[in-house]
C-alpha cells in the first residue's frame, strides 16, 4: 500500500515537473514574440521618422528622391517578407534601411541650409536615436532566442519539446548579411 502511494506522489511530481517546464517554455516563446514585437515599433517609427525627414529636406536636396524610393521600396521589401513569413528576407531588407540611415550624416554636410533647419536636426537625432532603439531590440531579441534555444536544448526539457511539438520553435537570429559582415571586417581606416 505504502509503495502506491509513494509510485502515486512519484508520478504527481513528474507530471507537476513536466508542467512547469511547458509553462517555462511557453514563456520563453512569448518571450521571443514580444520582443519581435517591439523591434516591429521600432522598425515602424523608423520609416515613419524617415517620411517626416524627407518632407523637409525636400526644398534643400534631390538626394531624398532616391532615398525615399530606396526605403520605401525596402520597406515594402520588408512587410512582403514577414507576411509570406520569410524573416531572413525582412531582415535583410531592413538592415539595409539601416545602412541608409548612416548614411544620412554624409549627405547632410553637403547642405549647410540644411544642417542649420531645427526640424532637420531634430529628425536626424530621432534618427540615430531610433537606430540606437533598434539595436537594442535586436539584441534583446537575440538574448530571449538565445536562453529558449538553451532551455530546449537542456536534458529533461528536450524530452518534454520531443512530447509538445508546439515547444519546438526555431526563430532566427537577427543578424547582419554575409555581404555587410564583409565590409566592416575589411574596414580600414584612411588619414
Amino acid at each position: 500500500m505504502k509503495g502506491i502511494v509513494w509510485v502515486g506522489i512519484a508520478i504527481v511530481l513528474i507530471f507537476v515537473y513536466i508542467i512547469s517546464i511547458y509553462n517555462r517554455l511557453i514563456a520563453m516563446i512569448e518571450s521571443v514574440s514580444n520582443n519581435q514585437k517591439q523591434i516591429d515599433i521600432q522598425l515602424d517609427r523608423r520609416y515613419k521618422v524617415f517620411q517626416s525627414l524627407i518632407e523637409v529636406v525636400k526644398k534643400y536636396m534631390d538626394y531624398e528622391q532616391t532615398t525615399l524610393k530606396d526605403v520605401v521600396a525596402l520597406r515594402n521589401t520588408a512587410v512582403a517578407a514577414k507576411s509570406s513569413g520569410d524573416a531572413t528576407a525582412m531582415m535583410a531588407a531592413e538592415n539595409k534601411i539601416s545602412g541608409i540611415a548612416s548614411g544620412l550624416n554624409v549627405v547632410f554636410e553637403q547642405y549647410p541650409d540644411l544642417k542649420a533647419n531645427q526640424n532637420a536636426l531634430q529628425l536626424q537625432e530621432e534618427i540615430v536615436s531610433t537606430e540606437n532603439k533598434l539595436a537594442f531590440a535586436k539584441q534583446a531579441l537575440n538574448d530571449s532566442i538565445e536562453r529558449y534555444n538553451a532551455q530546449k536544448k537542456s536534458f529533461f526539457q528536450s524530452m518534454v519539446v520531443s512530447v509538445f511539438s508546439k515547444l519546438n520553435q526555431d526563430f532566427p537570429y537577427w543578424q547582419l548579411d554575409a555581404d555587410q559582415v564583409k565590409t566592416q571586417e575589411a574596414y580600414t581606416v584612411k588619414l
